[in-house]
């Protein structure tokens, strides 16, 4: 049967401003929120932290990882205030969006602007995802080759990369037909447990190697660079690397807004901030630490996919799935803003038109409610942003390929 779209047809995204509640489209609670946040940052960038530790060495790689989650904290609780408008705590105008909190704190000018760099920083997530996806399925096909011809084999499987981009595209455009996506935690609970699987072999894998040696790799100075101007540079990427881990400033109004109230939304928030940030800093701590003090100055860009290990190499291959799982629902959180910020703009634009405004429903036993919603427009909309970013990939394939065999 075909239905209206509705509020609750909508997954964590921005709509129009909301002059009154609606309780039944907002159930969410401190942990959901905590789940979102975490399914959202807690990405394989984690991976990457020894990396940046071994250029900033141990006085200095630590103490970033401890600023900058006190800045994300910062930034958190100050945009978590501006979700209700006048009043922080019964204001009756939600801003679902950073891009709304911008137009009216800021104007319309501001707003474009903001909105040109978000989506695109949203966008460019999604990309980065697609790749860090094809990496881990070659990283399990570069391990179980090393298993077997040993660890100076020559395996190499670039020109397999876009199969598996097409795959992971494939699923994305299935997984983002779904409704109700924030509604539907069994996803973001799958997503970050797959975080905290991954996470927890990169770290024990590591302290192993620590164990196995016997000492602690690593300088105060960090890892040696040909010269000063290169050593600033790889310092400035592994701040750049570090500062890129911890933000969830331009999905947190989104998160929000899933939120149930009483108690206020902004409080809540705050509180899933200092849980999620807090959960964030130990996980980046440890797998940075670990990582560091395990291979020294030779630490490789990523823990799991850039041959730090070989053996046990099924632990290793799980740990790469658990990557990809868990990128699954981590796309969607970036992704679904820029769907939203899309349709919406349609929708108002042409209300009338069926091929946009229409929905048609069927049951499926896995969702909360039981009820799936397709709409044309989503279908196509959404298959072109995924075949968009894809054909980017493809494109860039050789530069990327010698970036991602480097890591």
């Amino acid at each position: 049967m075909d239905i209206k779209e509705n509020d609750e047809s909508r997954v964590i995204t921005p709509t129009e401003l909301q002059p009154h509640d609606s309780v039944s489209a907002r159930t969410g609670t401190l942990w959901t929120a905590v789940t979102h946040i975490i399914t959202g940052v807690i990405g394989a960038g984690v991976l990457s932290l020894a990396w940046a530790t071994a250029k900033l060495g141990w006085i200095a790689g630590p103490a970033a990882l401890i600023a900058f989650a006190g800045v994300t904290l910062l930034s958190a609780f100050l945009l978590s205030d501006c979700y209700r408008f006048p009043d922080p705590d019964n204001g009756p105008l939600r801003l679902n969006s950073y891009s709304q909190a911008v137009k009216l704190y800021l104007g319309k000018k501001n707003e474009i602007v903001c909105g040109v760099v978000v989506y695109i920083s949203l966008f460019g997530c999604g990309i980065a995802y697609t790749i860090v996806t094809a990496t881990c399925i070659r990283a399990i096909m570069k391990s179980n080759c090393y298993h077997r011809e040993g660890h100076n084999a020559t395996c190499s499987f670039g020109d397999n990369n876009n199969y598996f981009m097409l795959l992971f595209g494939l699923t994305q455009i299935f997984m983002s037909q779904i409704p109700n996506f924030h509604n539907m935690l069994w996803l973001s609970l799958v997503a970050a447990i797959m975080s905290f699987t991954y996470s927890f072999i990169g770290m024990g894998l590591a302290l192993g190697k620590i164990i196995e040696k016997g000492k602690i790799e690593g300088s105060v100075r960090g890892s040696p660079a040909e010269n000063r101007g290169a050593k600033v540079w790889l310092a400035f990427q592994a701040l750049g690397n570090i500062a890129f881990s911890y933000p969830f400033s331009i999905i947190l109004l989104e998160i929000q807004d899933t939120l149930r109230s009483p108690p206020a939304e902004k409080e809540t928030m705050k509180k899933a901030s200092a849980v999620a940030v807090f959960i964030q800093t130990f996980f980046f701590f440890c797998c940075g630490c670990f990582g560091y003090a395990a291979f020294g100055d030779l630490t490789p860009g990523n823990l799991l996919t850039g041959s730090g290990f070989y053996e046990p190499f099924w632990l290793v291959d799980f740990a790469n799935a658990c990557i990809v799982l868990h990128l699954v629902g981590g796309y969607q959180v970036y992704s679904q803003p820029i769907f939203a910020a899309v349709e919406r703009w349609l929708t108002k634009k042409y209300p009338q038109n069926k091929f946009i405004a229409r929905f048609y429903g069927f049951k499926l036993p896995l969702l909360r409610g039981g009820t799936v919603r397709l709409n044309p427009m989503r279908m196509c909309l959404r298959t072109i942003v995924f075949s968009c970013g894809d054909v980017y990939i493809a494109e860039e394939d050789p530069k990327l390929d010698a970036t991602m065999a480097s890591s």
